[in-house]
């Protein structure tokens, strides 16, 4: 029987409710929604004006521990959304872009840099109107969101978003002060040891509910400072919110791999630590609090400014107390969350975490692309009768082709379907998502490249398919000149295995694609050589025209095969910065240099692959 789901209609019928027996609770329940709606405006507007500079600042801020942390404060204090830095972390691990030791980095880092919202409602939100600062950025940022430029309409969505935030602060401070009129909520505070427990409960409850630490503070600090709440009960609150800002990581990492989940419980482990040890210090911080208050000349009664100190202090705690064991904590992390050995024939890197963004978009696209590329590779190898470790690791690859003549066990086609066709549907169904997400002309371009050559590498693979069946019936066994014939394609393919598989591992800074275009001349080469030894043994008889041909379509699909991977190899590996790009552009050889017009037409075989026209090319020879 299928179950209903009546969440949503009880928390609107609770709402309305609550809002029928006070009316002055909708102001503040609005003011909640108009902070939140004002965060999400800012962080849509930072992603179009930023145009990708802080996805481009976090790929280099994890080359230090202190980068990372220096990152974590700074994204955070300028986004006012611990929630957003994490999110943008997880993807960015998850595409293999960052390292887990600077993502974890970072997450201690926005646990810092969160606390200065706290300072900014205090210091500034609740000591003046804040809302009439909110209606000139209104009405400025709905001239700059109509603009068709991108950096601007960015802007002003940012705008817009700051321009809610200050209104929804004045809003829940407005309704704080008339709700105190009707009822005193500080009857239901709670002193001591269950207090404290309670309204840390309440704070976490509270941060799930809203998804944001922020929205939680402002608030916790707009009832503190209209006499809602006791300070005690404010500083469990703040704690509260703490762990409940770990939710929207959580969620994000639900659709992420394992190095997204091991990032998620970083950040819980921290905040569950950070809160533990507030709680079991509250006493000590408390005089620290007072003693830093009276150092910064804030008033005693200032419980609002007075609560941004403590909040700001047990996180300093919390820093103090995980750094120095982060390195310990990785390793834990790793072994309580070990990575499970990857299915081939399922995509390693397309995942929703790496959906948010352009660049992690296009990083995970392209990995997951070479990760097609290897499949793809092992695949044609063994369909050659040729292990690919054998390939990989030989240093005379005549001799290892020579030395391989019993048959593999392989089912081709089965093989196809699960390695090969699967990953390619997998990557046309996330490539097609381009359409959704409005990307940058020059992203959306590489990202339909990408496409078309994990296409070619798929054609390749079936090129194989096709010549598959006599390779296996000439190589086997060691059957004179149709056998040295064959083994001439193996080797040439197996040394593009080769070639392609040290690209792969090579440093991308190290890559060049001189060498692949030698290779393309070279095969260029060695398919009109191919053929005018052909045409030799055919006028010595020792080849009839029939046999020939048979052999003629077989080299005609290695040799596609050939120039599909190399070209796919140079789109999918070479990643070049543009001074680079024009030094390869004068030293790159020209195109008419690869089509020698001797060389035979190899865009497709000669004639129709029927086998039956396959003579016993070995009793003829």
């Amino acid at each position: 029987m299928r179950t209903r789901n009546y969440t949503l209609p009880a928390a609107l019928g609770g709402l309305l409710l609550v809002f029928w027996i006070s009316p002055d609770l909708q102001v503040i329940a609005a003011g909640v929604a108009v902070f939140l709606f004002g965060m999400r405006m800012l962080e849509d507007g930072f992603k179009l004006a930023g145009s990708g500079m802080l996805e481009r600042w976090l790929e280099k801020a994890t080359r230090s521990k202190a980068r990372a942390l220096l990152f974590g404060v700074a994204s955070t204090t300028l986004l006012q959304s611990s929630s957003l830095v994490s999110v943008i972390t997880i993807s960015f691990l998850s595409a293999g872009l960052i390292s887990l030791a600077g993502g974890v980095g970072i997450v201690f880092g926005a646990n810092i840099g969160t606390t200065t919202g706290a300072w900014l409602v205090a210091g500034l939100g609740l000591k003046v109107d804040i809302g009439a600062y909110a209606m000139p950025m209104l009405a400025l940022s709905i001239v700059l969101v109509f603009q068709k430029s991108k950096p601007l309409h960015g802007i002003g969505l940012a705008l817009g978003g700051l321009g809610f935030l200050f209104l929804g602060i004045q809003f829940m401070k407005d309704g704080f002060d008339a709700f105190q009129g009707q009822l005193d909520l500080t009857r239901f505070a709670l002193p001591g040891l269950i207090g404290l427990v309670v309204y840390t409960l309440i704070g976490a409850a509270a941060t799930v509910i809203m998804q944001s630490s922020h929205a939680a503070l402002v608030l916790i600090l707009t009832a503190l400072a209209s006499g809602q709440l006791t300070y005690d009960n404010a500083l469990a609150l703040a704690i509260g919110s703490n762990i409940g800002t770990t939710i929207t990581a959580i969620i994000a990492s639900l659709g992420a791999n394992v190095q997204g989940k091991r990032l998620a419980l970083a950040h819980l482990v921290f905040n569950v630590v950070t809160a533990v040890a507030a709680l079991i210090l509250i006493v000590p911080l408390r005089g620290a609090v007072d003693w830093i208050s009276d150092a910064l000349t804030i008033a005693p009664d200032d419980y609002a400014l007075k609560l941004a100190v403590f909040h700001t202090l047990f996180n300093l705690l919390g820093l103090g107390l995980m750094l120095p064991g982060l390195d310990r904590l990785v390793a834990t992390l790793v072994r309580i969350l070990p990575e499970k050995l990857p299915d081939v024939s399922k995509p390693h890197f397309l995942n929703e975490a790496v959906d948010e963004f352009p660049q992690t978009f296009e990083t995970a696209l392209r990995r997951e692309v070479q990760h097609l590329t290897d499949n793809a590779l092992d695949l044609i190898l063994q369909g050659l009768n040729l292990p690919s470790a054998a390939v990989f690791q030989s240093s005379d690859l005549a001799g290892t082709v020579r030395a391989h003549r019993a048959q593999l066990p392989l089912d081709y086609d089965d093989a196809y379907a699960r390695r090969i066709k699967s990953l390619h549907e997998a990557i046309l169904a996330f490539s097609s998502r381009i359409g959704d997400r409005h990307l940058a002309p020059d992203i959306a371009e590489r990202v339909y490249e990408l496409r078309d050559v994990a296409g070619e590498i798929v054609q390749a693979v079936k090129a194989v398919k096709h010549l598959r069946k006599n390779v296996l019936r000439y190589t086997t066994l060691s059957l004179g000149l149709t056998t040295e014939l064959y083994d001439g394609l193996r080797t040439e393919m197996a040394r593009i295995a080769f070639e392609i598989h040290t690209l792969s591992r090579t440093d991308p800074e190290e890559r060049s694609a001189l060498w692949l275009d030698q290779e393309r001349v070279q095969i260029e080469k060695d398919a009109h050589v191919t053929a005018q030894r052909i045409d030799g043994l055919i006028r010595d008889s020792v080849l009839t025209p029939g046999s020939a041909t048979s052999f003629l379509n077989d080299s005609t699909y290695a040799y596609a095969a050939m120039r599909q991977l190399t070209n796919a190899a140079r789109r999918c590996y070479i990643e070049r910065d543009r001074a680079m790009a024009e030094v390869e552009k004068i030293l790159t050889l020209e195109e008419e240099e690869l089509h020698d017009p001797a060389a035979p037409d190899a865009t497709g075989p000669r004639d129709a692959h029927d086998d039956s026209n396959h003579g016993d090319v070995t009793r003829e020879a």
